[in-house]
């Protein structure tokens, strides 16, 4: 849920972090307060990371295409000498970002900005995905989505890549992701479709197992 701003004299800052998995409409969150902001006439600036070029090199695009201009980075830092007097700072698919992130959100939010800051909070083997934790830690609002799982339709919290591959960062959209759930995610690409897990391991163990078992 977006923060209740109250408008007081004193200018406030604070962190707000949207995470999820892939397709979750994080990006779209991201717009969606950006432009509430302009509206309320509020000077707002916008970040990316330079590798990204997904959908474009210069603005922040959601999957469903809604998109506003930005500014790309190479590094956390250069936010700090570009943010201006900006009321509102947008920073999306903070995953990529190195951790000094963290430190740039805290000294932004100090100095009285409003940071929302949009990201994957799992990489595709279901660890967390740095330096996204860390925001969630000191944030003071956090918003998580859920996709729609394309094998079951449960919501879905996991970023399942299609294609083979070990490194952690690979840029891609349908054509390379799509969104499970818990139950039917697979961290290997090349395990076969998740299937419901079998009867041994979903009963109670016997009383004799339990017997068997140390202490």
């Amino acid at each position: 849920m977006e923060p209740f701003v109250v408008h007081t004299r004193e200018k406030r800052g604070w962190i707000e972090v949207i995470c999820g998995s892939m397709f979750s409409g994080k990006t779209e969150e991201l717009i969606r307060r950006l432009r509430r902001a302009r509206i309320a006439r509020l000077k707002v600036e916008i970040f990316k990371p330079a590798l990204d070029t997904r959908y474009s090199e210069a603005e922040v695009v959601s999957h469903d295409e809604n998109a506003l201009r930005s500014t790309p980075v190479d590094t956390a830092t250069q936010i700090l000498l570009l943010v201006g007097e900006a009321d509102v700072v947008g920073i999306d698919e903070a995953q990529f970002f190195d951790a000094e992130l963290v430190d740039v959100c805290q000294r932004l939010a100090r100095s009285g900005v409003r940071v929302i800051v949009s990201g994957l909070d799992q990489d595709y083997l279901g660890r967390p995905f740095e330096p996204m934790p860390q925001l969630m830690a000191v944030a003071e609002y956090v918003t998580k989505l859920h996709a729609i799982c394309t094998v079951c339709g449960a919501p879905a919290n996991h970023s399942q890549r299609l294609t083979p591959g070990g490194a952690r960062v690979l840029l891609g959209a349908r054509d390379v992701y799509e969104p499970r759930c818990r139950r039917c995610f697979q961290p290997d690409p090349a395990a076969p479709t998740s299937a419901p897990p079998p009867a041994s391991e979903s009963q109670e163990p016997s009383p004799e197992a339990l017997q068997d078992e140390p202490g």
